[in-house]
């Protein structure tokens, strides 16, 4: 992000160690259950009645979210729709006008999506003191605080994406990594972390002035239920504090395509290791974890960049094709608001979201939708999806895996998952 600082470069040691460390939507039709909740699968209507200011006037309440669509139980013996979740870690707007290329792409294809905002993304550099990071010095951030400008930006973008139907979730503030960062804080730390993000976001008009700006249409401790880590570290401790704070899932971890189950009354979504075409290994469906093993630079040998965007692209699809044709499990995409490389990785996202988005049977959600559609589901069908092996087909078909004969069978209350994947 454009900042007066930025975050540090990415050095050939931290990127190898993510690279060891780190080395899944709505149309119509029989074969899916529908999420709608108009006959035909249409969503509902936008924001109903006055709006009601909040706190200093940063955020209101305006009634129902926009193009949020109902979900519904699967009935006995139907195939589940093939969810995808693009997700964004940051999400501010800058020069580069990354949040607002996808908000379009978003409209265009039909997916909602998931923005994970750092909540100093809307905290003014004057007033960076405000921000109290556990460990660090008032003020401390190994990410950049934004211009006036991009934090106006931002508050814009993320007004318009809540209002056609996205979700604003939390990358929390300052993206601590490594040694004393994220993955050695308490409990306790956590929750001030999180209570922080929610504070930034909540009282913009405090910290900036800007009193006559127009306020964010929702209510953020409502509109807040999940988030992910910097650098997908300290999940253990943020899933103790986060269900403590309201919410309803985290997409911190490492894990594969397979559907998922809960942790710390949790639903545990995490990024997924996808192929690297051309390559006898798997890396995680996002960005960073592609550059990790292509260039290992942001700034990368330009003659290659046209073998890697298509190495990201077609490792996206080949695991979105093993799941869409396999065991439908929800495929989870996260990435950055980065044009590194030449910007072949946002590239590469926009031709995945074009192809897959518009396929009969899947559904491009955000992650709080998702998270609605599992909670409306019958638990023994969702323990009879986890059974399923990654882009494994049912035996004798979707009709009679989920029949309401085969249910209750093996693994009926194994909902809650307390153990790393």
């Amino acid at each position: 992000m454009a900042a007066t600082r930025r975050r540090p470069a990415l050095t050939t040691a931290v990127l190898a160690a993510l690279a060891l460390s780190l080395a899944a939507a709505g149309c119509s039709g029989d074969d899916t259950g529908s999420l709608g909740g108009a006959p035909d699968g249409a969503p509902n209507g936008g924001p109903q009645g006055e709006v009601r200011l909040l706190g200093d006037g940063s955020t209101s309440l305006t009634g129902r979210q926009p193009l949020q669509p109902t979900p519904r139980k699967l009935r006995p013996g139907q195939k589940p729709p093939q969810f995808v979740v693009f997700s964004w870690d940051g999400a501010g707007e800058d020069e580069k006008r990354l949040f607002s290329r996808f908000r379009k792409a978003g409209k265009k294809y039909g997916a909602a999506q998931t923005y994970f905002l750092s909540g100093i993304y809307t905290l003014p550099e004057d007033k960076a003191k405000r921000y109290a990071p556990p460990g660090r010095a008032p003020g401390a951030s190994d990410i950049g605080f934004l211009r006036d400008k991009n934090v106006r930006a931002t508050l814009k973008q993320v007004r318009k994406a809540w209002l056609e139907g996205s979700e604003i979730g939390t990358h929390f503030n300052g993206h601590f990594c490594g040694p004393g960062g994220v993955d050695s804080w308490s409990v306790r730390q956590w929750k001030s972390e999180i209570r922080q993000a929610r504070w930034f976001v909540e009282h913009w008009k405090t910290t900036t002035g800007w009193r006559e700006a127009e306020a964010l249409p929702f209510d953020y401790s409502r509109e807040l239920v999940g988030g992910r880590t910097p650098c997908l570290e300290g999940q253990e401790n943020l899933l103790k504090a986060a269900r403590q704070m309201g919410f309803r899932y985290d997409s911190s971890g490492n894990g594969t395509q397979v559907w998922p189950g809960k942790r710390h009354g949790l639903w545990d979504l995490p990024l997924q290791q996808v192929p690297v075409p051309g390559r006898q290994f798997e890396t995680l469906s996002m960005d960073y974890n592609f550059l990790a093993n292509q260039s290992g630079t942001v700034d990368g040998a330009v003659e290659k960049r046209p073998v890697w965007e298509a190495q990201m692209r077609d490792g996206l699809l080949q695991g979105f094709e093993r799941a869409y044709h396999g065991n439908r499990a929800p495929m989870i995409i996260g990435n950055h608001f980065e044009d590194w490389n030449g910007g072949i990785y946002m590239d590469a996202v926009e031709d995945v979201m074009k192809t897959v988005c518009p396929k009969k049977g899947v559904r491009c959600v955000s992650f709080r939708q998702l998270v609605d559609w599992l909670d409306a589901q019958d638990p023994r069908v969702l323990a009879q999806l986890r059974t399923l092996e990654i882009g494994e087909r049912p035996e004798g078909g979707w009709r009679s895996f989920l029949a309401r004969e085969a249910r209750g069978t093996k693994d009926a209350k194994n909902v809650e998952h307390t153990g790393e994947r």
